[in-house]
């Protein structure tokens, strides 16, 4: 384990401090990307204005004219948590404007992935006025062709890079698209939608400015935003200032209780306390039972949680979820077993990249075992099972450093009819190759992976934060922490310490939960996932957690890696 202490910038530090910002957090806050206060106040104001999106009024205006002409408008979706909670956004924001409305998910095993001339076809037949993409359909040249041919108007709204040829239609609101002013790029699918829904309103009431006889609603988008807060945390997208604006308003939302009905769902059955909800409860509690529906089953059982009309609609639905998720992690468990199998009996060290494939992997789950496999190795890796057609379609995970969709980017353009279709972004890509050019394109990843990484990139290196003080190590520091917006590119806080191992079990065959002592004190804490016996004395990289039991409240570590002193 190697692991680095964050650089404090002091005169930040001391700045924080002055505007009475918890010593501990303004510790914290200095370690990251925060200049003043101003950097965490995420007052709603403070969001960047919608007027910025290119095309982001015209699509408004589009928008409304098919709400007031009665006309349907059929919302294609994606597959994963981002694509549910910006199909679920836009379908009950559209109601909310009395939109006639109605969505299809692509059926991952059947049709892959966005707008395809298949899902045109599906959509076709429900006789729609305007196709609505959600999280895809900037690469969807074929499909918005085929939208055409039918005469029906095309809206994209993404947030993946964009490829050298756009879709031939001229509403498309997506931040990373050329001469977009919009200046964060960091934007989810849902967070795309969820600015475009605002843009309808602002223009209805424009409209209304200038005829009072304007008859279209103009609600209220607020009840949206946990949704919204779902999308980015579980999408991996970079936590920027504007984003933790979302994130912050969605949670705060949750934590009332007055959620969404889906998310409150989960919830209950995970049996959380609103009011303690933290950021990483929406990526490994919410997010995984959604997900589980794309991967192994039918989206649209996500879609359907989330946009339930009522609490027993949406138990309903989630109670499937959480069935079809133990069914995943079986799944999961089997794959993780076998992979890991195959990469320990090889030299890894000798690698920059892994690719791995298998006739009777499951193509709904490879991208979580391309998370572990990461995870584990730290390197860029790509997971591949057979689709429906007989090819394989790969999911990829990358490391800082290494550009997963631009690599794929330049294996295409060196071998042209390598890669059937790519798409994705920086740390997370997926594609399709022919069964037979398995070997080929494992060659060209890992020329591309040594030729730009070092050894030095491929060397998992923790930072962790300073440790927190005695005086300042209780319940209330660790409920201050963990009550902040972290996420990806802002990260939650880790810490080092040296510790005694005083007491250690293992429960349920495969957690060590055990009694750790310090000079500050003794702290309960588990490893999870660690089936073996600590050393008496251990240096450990850890989070801070409140275990909540028989009404008692105590501080926990939790262990992320650990490594035994003699």
């Amino acid at each position: 384990m190697l692991h680095k202490e964050k650089n404090v910038d002091l005169k930040i530090f001391n700045s924080l401090i002055k505007n009475d910002t918890n010593p501990v957090l303004s510790n914290l806050f200095a370690a990251r990307d925060i200049k003043s206060i101003q950097d965490v106040d995420y007052s709603f104001d403070k969001l960047i204005s919608p007027d910025l999106l290119k095309s982001g009024k015209d699509v408004a205006n589009l928008l409304i004219d098919k709400i007031n002409r009665k006309e349907k408008i059929v919302i294609i979706g994606d597959y994963d948590v981002d694509g549910a909670t910006a199909t679920a956004c836009a379908y009950l924001g559209l109601k909310k404007f009395g939109a006639n409305v109605d969505f299809i998910v692509p059926n991952r095993f059947k049709f892959g992935y966005g707008l395809t001339p298949e899902i045109v076809d599906l959509a076709y037949k429900k006789n729609p006025g305007l196709i609505l993409t959600v999280d895809n359909g900037i690469a969807s040249i074929k499909g918005v062709q085929k939208a055409n041919t039918y005469g029906i108007d095309v809206v994209i709204t993404d947030h993946h890079l964009p490829g050298d040829k756009l879709p031939n239609t001229k509403f498309i609101v997506n931040p990373n698209q050329l001469s977009c002013k919009f200046p964060s790029k960091n934007l989810c699918g849902a967070g795309v939608i969820f600015y475009v829904l605002i843009l309808v309103r602002s223009q209805i009431r424009n409209k209304k400015n200038d005829d009072h006889n304007y008859k279209i609603a103009e609600p209220s988008l607020g009840d949206l935003i946990d949704l919204v807060a779902l999308g980015t945390i579980a999408d991996l997208v970079k936590l920027d200032f504007n984003n933790r604006v979302l994130v912050n308003f969605g949670i705060k939302k949750i934590r009332t209780g007055s959620c969404n009905f889906g998310i409150e769902a989960i919830l209950n059955l995970c049996k959380k306390k609103f009011v303690d909800i933290k950021t990483s409860d929406l990526s490994y509690l919410i997010a995984p039972k959604i997900n589980a529906a794309g991967r192994l089953s039918d989206m649209s059982i996500g879609i359907k949680c989330l946009i339930s009309k009522n609490k027993n609609e949406a138990k309903m639905y989630a109670k499937k979820l959480n069935i079809i998720n133990q069914q995943r992690k079986i799944i999961e468990d089997k794959m993780k077993q076998e992979a890991f199998s195959i990469v320990d009996n090889h030299l890894i060290s000798n690698t920059y990249s892994i690719s791995l494939f298998d006739n009777e992997w499951h193509q709904g789950v490879v991208g979580i075992l391309a998370s572990r496999l990461k995870e584990k190795y730290f390197r860029p890796t790509i997971i591949f099972a057979k689709d429906e057609a007989g090819n394989l379609k790969g999911s990829g995970r990358s490391i800082p450093n290494f550009h997963l969709r631009d690599a794929l980017d330049l294996i295409s353009k060196k071998n042209s009819s390598l890669i059937i279709t790519f798409g994705g972004h920086a740390m997370a890509a997926g594609l399709s190759i022919k069964k037979e050019d398995f070997s080929l394109f494992c060659s060209e990843f890992e020329l591309i992976a040594k030729k730009n990484l070092s050894s030095n990139d491929l060397k998992i290196i923790i930072e962790n934060d300073k440790a927190i003080p005695k005086e300042y190590m209780n319940i209330e520091t660790i409920k201050v922490i963990n009550s902040q917006i972290w996420g990806q590119g802002f990260p939650a806080p880790v810490f080092f310490g040296i510790f005694y191992v005083i007491k250690q079990e293992i429960i349920a065959n495969k957690h060590n939960k055990c009694i750790l002592e310090n000079d500050n004190g003794q702290y309960e804490a588990i490893f999870f996932n660690f089936s073996n016996e600590l050393a008496d004395r251990i240096e450990v990289i850890y989070t801070l957690e409140i275990n909540e039991f028989n009404n008692k409240s105590s501080i926990q570590l939790n262990i992320m890696s650990q490594n035994e002193l003699k």
